[in-house]
């Protein structure tokens, strides 16, 4: 069976399923693992945003959207000639990927049966279930079964770790920054299960905009930056960038230097087998005497002694 990805957290879970040989088409993101960057690539953005800011992004996919036009294009003509019989999609974002409709449009004008399989997961079980939905597509469901098993075992075991903390402090987990989203879906549950609260977020909820004077009122003990499609460097570049307001500045989580930079493309913002990852960064964060900082400077570091100008 032929599969082509259109999701950079359905690629890894190809490849974790030990399917790699069966992809024959990804997307401009997917980069693992590493095998996954020398596949054919049957996507791009119409945003450059390597040079951008954040609120400059912002604009051009809400004007993007209010068009009705896609921040992603599709190549007809090669995934016609890669012929994938499972095509692995979305609809829960038309900004983090190809939108569901454009690819049903895609897959109408290839000859022959095919399969879309959208994945829309909301929580941590969620992004489980959907392991367990591409192992059975392609004909692996006990592959499917035994690597679910494994990850849940790791989420139950770092759970039940950061249960014994004594104090649960709030953390704000921003997913944009300029404007400011606050982490939905499954990170307020990651947070949760890391020894954190979340009291701006609602689990399995989509990330909603915030506005600084709502952000000021929660007042976080820790801030954890994730924007989305951002590595960690890129994170980093971002924030010390930011012009950010006067209600900044008087977070407990400013003033008490407790913010800090994560690598969001790799591991929040993708619902994949990475998510348990996800939540060992955020608890070596949030409870640092429960967890060694196994993952500091490569997929987490601390900016909060860096304080951008106020606006």
């Amino acid at each position: 069976m032929k599969i082509c990805s259109l999701l950079p957290s359905a690629t890894e879970i190809v490849f974790a399923l030990g399917l790699g040989d069966r992809l024959v088409g990804v997307t401009h993101e997917c980069d693992f693992p590493p095998e996954a960057r020398r596949l054919p690539v049957v996507t791009r953005s119409t945003l450059d945003s390597g040079d951008r800011g954040s609120r400059e992004i912002h604009q051009h996919i809400a004007a993007a959207r209010h068009a009705g036009s896609s921040v992603y294009t599709l190549d007809h003509d090669l995934l016609t000639r890669l012929d994938p019989e499972l095509i692995l999609t979305q609809e829960l974002c038309d900004v983090c990927a190809v939108s569901y409709d454009l690819v049903t449009e895609a897959v109408r004008r290839l000859e022959g049966a095919r399969r879309v399989l959208s994945l829309q997961p909301t929580s941590l079980d969620g992004i489980l279930a959907t392991i367990e939905q591409v192992g059975a597509a392609a004909g692996v469901p006990e592959r499917a079964s035994a690597l679910v098993a494994e990850l849940r075992q790791r989420i139950e075991a770092i759970a039940d770790r950061a249960g014994a903390a004594v104090r649960r402090p709030c953390v704000l987990a921003l997913e944009w920054l300029d404007p400011p989203f606050i982490g939905g879906h499954w990170v307020p549950e990651v947070v949760r299960l890391a020894g954190g609260r979340g009291d701006a977020a609602r689990e399995g909820r989509p990330s909603t905009r915030a506005e600084w004077s709502r952000i000021s009122e929660d007042d976080p003990d820790i801030v954890v930056l994730m924007p989305c499609g951002f590595d960690l460097q890129r994170t980093v570049m971002e924030f010390a960038a930011a012009n950010l307001p006067r209600e900044w500045m008087g977070l407990r989580a400013v003033t008490a230097g407790e913010v800090y930079a994560v690598n969001g493309s790799a591991y929040f913002n993708r619902p994949g087998p990475r998510i348990v990852e996800a939540l060992r960064i955020l608890a070596e964060i949030v409870q640092p005497g429960l967890f060694p900082p196994t993952f500091a400077g490569t997929a987490w570091e601390r900016v909060g002694a860096e304080v951008p100008g106020a606006g």
